[in-house]
């Protein structure tokens, strides 16, 4: 049994001058078994998503609770969707809104039961803080299937007891500090770029998930990856260290230099007819990543014979992905996927660790967040995930560098409902396209 401990450290997670303390409302630091902490955070009143910083409270440590000093943190398309509201027929945005589950940082705290983790450690935090830890799912590795109810790492509400939020729901990684219970941590091995951690338990787990459970780690797959933004570009490298042919699926060729550059075998632009008729049933797995929606009954007919497409961007067929599994138990061609369980985020860090696979990053100080969502709402053609410097730009001058105006962001269309879904389950089942 160990105490909490509060051992300085530096930046860089050695011994050091940067105390783990948390400093009070009145200016003066308590150790963070106190009672709540103050923590910087980026944030968002509204569904403008004008992010300015924002003093908010994190909860005190509890036994098996870590404190983790931010130094980075992946701006995800999800992150938009939600704090735009975009999906609020099926999940309402709570505001302020602190989004972000691309969380990398060093520990400066341990609640005195903590076994998996200690102090000084690179952990990361991906899109659960929180699950029951006692149903079969959880038990399997599959905390974000618990049959009682996971806790996302931000916008949630606490379940279970041990994710309680000051603010009344759970803040995200735009953040100076984060606790967290030692569970739902992530270890970033010393040889991985802590910059470029975060995205893969976001990008990289999202495309890992799916793969594992549809073979590609049991047998070589032909796995086509449509929409090359960091998502895709993540699918791609996954694959192939996998052992899969990669076909790259884009509107134009432009992009195919590109998709080969980083290992793509083949590419197929959607805008040649031909293309499309010549790989009809040549791919055992699709993985879609467009994030918004848009006529993928095209990429279904690429399909082999048991072959599946799986939808993982935030609009109504991801829905109706889930309700064709439901209704036709494995024999559906469209289906889904969204995040994956603590075990296989980890599995994928580490072989990302080990074969070199870094995301495409392009590193930002936090008062450019604005000027990140307006890239993500775009086309993202450069293929790049997005990562805040929280370490070396989120602090008391923050406020006055944020000039930027509320992003621009375009009319959403096929956001996520239930009753959208259903519709559109409807549809590819009327014409045979499930």
């Amino acid at each position: 049994m160990k105490e909490v401990c509060l051992a300085p450290m530096d930046g860089d997670g050695e011994t050091g001058t940067v105390a783990a303390m948390v400093m009070k409302n009145d200016g003066s630091s308590a150790s963070p078994s106190d009672g709540n902490m103050d923590a910087l955070c980026m944030a968002c009143e509204d569904a403008s998503c004008d992010f300015k910083p924002k003093m908010m409270a994190r909860r005190a440590l509890g036994p098996r609770d870590i404190l983790i000093e931010m130094k980075y943190c992946g701006v995800c398309h999800s992150d938009l969707h939600h704090a735009a509201n975009h999906n609020s027929a099926f999940n309402q945005t709570k505001y302020p809104c602190v989004p972000g589950h691309e969380l990398a940082g060093i520990v400066t705290a341990c609640g005195k039961d903590c076994t998996k983790i200690s102090v000084g450690m690179r952990v990361g935090v991906g899109c659960i803080v929180d699950s029951c830890l006692e149903c079969k799912m959880c038990l399997a590795g599959e905390e974000q299937k618990c049959l009682k109810g996971m806790v996302g790492t931000y916008g949630a509400i606490d379940k279970h007891g041990r994710a309680m939020s000051p603010v009344g729901h759970t803040l995200g990684g735009y953040t100076s500090s984060m606790v967290v219970h030692e569970h739902f941590a992530i270890i970033i091995p010393e040889t991985f770029d802590l910059k470029a951690a975060g995205p893969v338990m976001c990008a990289g787990i999202t495309m890992y998930d799916p793969l594992v459970k549809l073979g590609a780690a049991d047998a070589p797959k032909r796995v086509g990856i449509v929409g090359l933004g960091g998502l895709g570009v993540m699918g791609i490298k996954l694959a192939k260290a996998l052992g899969c042919t990669v076909t790259a699926i884009s509107r134009s060729s432009n992009k195919e230099k590109f998709a080969k550059s980083h290992g793509a075998d083949t590419f197929i632009a959607t805008s040649e007819t031909a293309q499309l008729k010549a790989a009809a049933g040549s791919l055992d797995i699709i993985l879609n990543t467009i994030p918004v929606y848009h006529e993928y009954d095209i990429f279904t007919r690429l399909c082999a014979k048991g072959g599946k497409q799986v939808l993982l961007g935030l609009h109504k067929g991801l829905i109706a992905g889930f309700l064709l599994e439901k209704m036709m138990r494995g024999r559906n061609r469209v289906t889904f996927s969204g995040i994956g369980g603590i075990r296989n985020t980890q599995a994928v860090v580490d072989l990302c660790a080990a074969h070199g696979i870094v995301p495409e990053i392009h590193v930002m100080a936090c008062e450019q967040i604005n000027e990140i969502y307006t890239k993500l709402d775009g086309a993202n053609d450069a293929g790049v995930r997005y990562v805040l410097d929280i370490g070396s730009s989120l602090n008391d001058t923050t406020l006055a560098k944020c000039t930027q105006p509320s992003p621009t962001l375009a009319k959403p269309t096929g956001t996520m409902s239930v009753p959208g879904g259903a519709w559109e389950a409807l549809r590819l089942l009327v014409t045979g396209r499930a």
